[in-house]
């Protein structure tokens, strides 16, 4: 047999360990695909290179890997880019691979099928680094380069290009071994974490607000609560962050960042420790948030660091940093114990629920999480039932997986359908009428792949969101209702079981999916509204 730079590329994915690819094929890379062909490689297909992408993200999610991508020329990889800023923004460890026309065509006009101008610019918005490969000989380096640098904090997608002709043409590069690929990780500053270290041993007030940063940083979640135990501190998490303390500890405050007790909390503390988070749109309860003590905020992404407020910064890795705070000599001088905090905290948000008539939603999240193992992993798009999710959605033992990184829609579906074929174990996806209809096509792909996901669309009859949010700002809502088909119908004809459920059975149904194998689609036609956070 001849080896091609698609062999080349084939055995520098399996040298770093690589053992699930997802995509679409394309006439730029069929001798890629020949290659996987004769590979160990399990190649994951969609239907849509924007939900291959979201694929992508949701395994290395779900696994903790890096999410191998393959784009094809043009607008294949134009498509992706809207999920790939899902990636960028939540900092998800992503390496793709885009195919080009042949070397003689780039950046040229010379009228080749899929040809743009410069297709590297237009991912430099959703990457960390791009790269194109010249010959086959730069591949294991570029590729290796890449994989390293998406796994390195801040984590994140990496582009790189390989023209047609160099993975068509033969090759005497040797067989690929090893390549390296280790990430890098960056340590604090010392003299930053003394300081942050005095400003603590003074604090009578002390919060910490944990991020995404901290999940995705590896032993971030334990160095973080010994931390918090150390200070007696209670602990916010984030939408991206929640999860990186467990819900039932005594110091956990919640993630109800959209309520107003909790942005009082964050900006009465005399010191706040803010680990993995720009304090952004959401986390600041919509740039409400207006802190009264000091800050130390803590970011491996140096962009981040002081971006809305001024802060002691140190630009390190979540729990190397957190791991540096802990050795230092610190007391406890609060003045009231970090538990009770956090338990009134609680105790105040479900009472102001308590006093809204909001059976509905609080049902339905109730009966979810009943209905879902508790080491379920859950995929959720932009739609009302996910904005509840992210304040009262108890991760358990398993992952709590949203879009609101970039805010995008029809994450949840193909997130959920790629994180059940690389782990083997049952998700979730909550998706609304209008997300779903971004994914509808990857009924196929979950019924080739016979996938173990239940999804759940939550049917509304439009943009239940935007409808609430002009509705509340103009008095009325414009565009935002939508025809759409019988879901359950659809699901049945790609062969994938489908049931109409309510308000009072929906917790039954999909409990019941949990003990079967294969895909599930259940619809719920439900008229959802957000809870009144002041």
């Amino acid at each position: 047999m001849t080896r091609t730079g698609g062999d080349v590329v084939v055995e520098t994915l399996t040298a770093l360990g690589v053992s699930h690819v997802f995509g679409i094929p394309g006439q730029n890379a069929l001798a890629l695909f020949d290659a996987i062909g004769r590979s160990g490689l399990t190649f994951v297909s969609s239907r849509v290179e924007n939900n291959s992408a979201f694929g992508a993200d949701g395994y290395a999610r779900a696994t903790g890997e890096v999410g191998v991508l393959f784009l094809s020329t043009g607008p294949g990889a134009l498509t992706a880019l809207g999920a790939l800023q899902e990636a960028y923004a939540t900092g998800v460890p992503l390496l793709v691979i885009a195919s080009q026309v042949p070397r003689d065509g780039i950046g040229l006009r010379r009228g080749m099928l899929h040809q743009l101008d410069d297709q590297q610019r237009s991912a430099l918005n959703v990457t960390k680094s791009t790269a194109l490969a010249r010959n086959a000989g730069q591949l294991p380096s570029l590729l290796a380069d890449a994989w390293a640098l998406a796994r390195s904090a801040p984590a994140g997608p990496t582009w790189v290009e390989i023209p047609q002709d160099v993975l068509e043409e033969p090759t005497d590069v040797p067989p690929v071994g090893p390549v390296g690929g280790a990430a890098v990780q960056r340590a604090p500053r010392w003299d930053l974490v003394r300081e942050a270290g005095a400003l603590l041993n003074t604090a009578q007030r002390p919060v910490i607000l944990a991020g995404g940063g901290v999940r995705r940083s590896s032993g971030g979640p334990r160095a973080l609560v010994a931390l918090a135990e150390t200070l007696d501190a209670p602990v916010v998490s984030t939408v991206g962050g929640k999860g990186a303390i467990p819900f039932d500890h005594p110091l956990s405050a919640g993630s109800w960042i959209e309520d107003r007790y909790t942005t009082e909390l964050l900006e009465d503390a005399d010191v706040l420790l803010v680990v993995g988070t720009a304090i952004g749109e959401v986390t600041s309860n919509y740039f409400t948030f207006a802190p009264r003590g000091r800050l130390i905020h803590i970011d491996a992404e140096v962009r981040v660091l002081e971006a809305n407020h001024p802060a002691l910064a140190i630009h390190a890795d979540a729990a190397t940093a957190l791991g540096a705070l802990s050795a230092e000599p610190l007391s406890v001088c609060s003045r009231e114990s970090g538990a009770r905090v956090a338990a009134d905290l609680r105790d105040a948000v479900q009472d102001r629920l308590t006093g809204q008539d909001l059976a509905a939603e609080l049902g339905l999240m109730r009966d979810l999480r009943a209905a879902t193992p508790a080491a379920a992993q859950t995929f959720w798009d932009m739609t009302i039932a996910a904005y509840w999710a992210w304040s009262a959605w108890d991760p358990c033992d398993g992952e709590f997986h949203s879009a609101q990184g970039a805010g995008g829609l029809g994450f949840a579906f193909p997130a959920a359908v790629a994180a059940a074929v690389g782990t083997g174990t049952r998700t979730l996806a909550v998706s609304g009428d209008g997300g779903a209809m971004y994914s509808i096509a990857e009924l196929a792909t979950v019924r080739q792949h016979d996938a173990d996901v239940t999804w759940l669309i939550v049917d509304d009859g439009g943009y239940g969101i935007l409808r609430e949010y002009m509705t509340g700002a103009f008095g009325k809502a414009t565009a935002t209702e939508l025809a759409r088909p019988d879901f359950v119908a659809l699901a049945e004809s790609f062969g994938v079981p489908a049931h109409l459920a309510t308000l009072d059975d929906v917790g039954e149904i999909v409990a019941g999916t949990f003990t079967t194998r294969g895909p599930a689609v259940v619809v719920l036609p439900a008229l959802l509204r957000m809870f009144a956070a002041t």
